[in-house]
């Protein structure tokens, strides 16, 4: 018999740089449980920018992180407190950040914010792509 894993993951959390490695660890391994090794990276990627701009924009580092396993790959967000919604742009290349939201932009399937009662979700897609043999 086969054993039931949850196909949703949700962790409460501060942001702030110094958990974003074991954060991307911590996705990583749920990623590999859902069988999605090859969203890994990505996902991480996307993950760790969305949990800076927490630290950086909002008033109160409290959030909390989802990941969903769909048929077709993951579906991820993170909530927290502040209305503020984030804005892609165009990167400043020479410039040490504002890179962070361009690149999820280029990197995720699909994205976007929905506004809360108590503050936004920003989420993400990434398929699976099909391998061909």
């Amino acid at each position: 018999m086969a054993e039931n894993i949850s196909q949703r993951y949700e962790l409460r959390l501060r942001a702030h740089p110094r958990i974003l490695a074991d954060i991307r660890r911590a996705v990583a391994a749920r990623l590999r449980l859902w069988g999605r090794e090859e969203l890994i990276s990505a996902a991480g990627m996307c993950v760790t920018e969305l949990l800076s701009n927490v630290h950086k924009h909002a008033a109160s580092p409290e959030c909390v992180l989802t990941l969903e396993n769909l048929p077709h790959g993951i579906h991820a967000a993170v909530s927290d407190n502040e209305s503020g919604l984030p804005v892609v742009k165009e990167p400043d290349f020479l410039s040490e950040s504002g890179r962070g939201m361009f690149l999820l932009s280029k990197t995720a399937h699909d994205w976007g914010t929905d506004l809360t009662p108590t503050g936004k979700t920003v989420w993400f897609t990434l398929r699976a792509e099909e391998v061909e043999p």
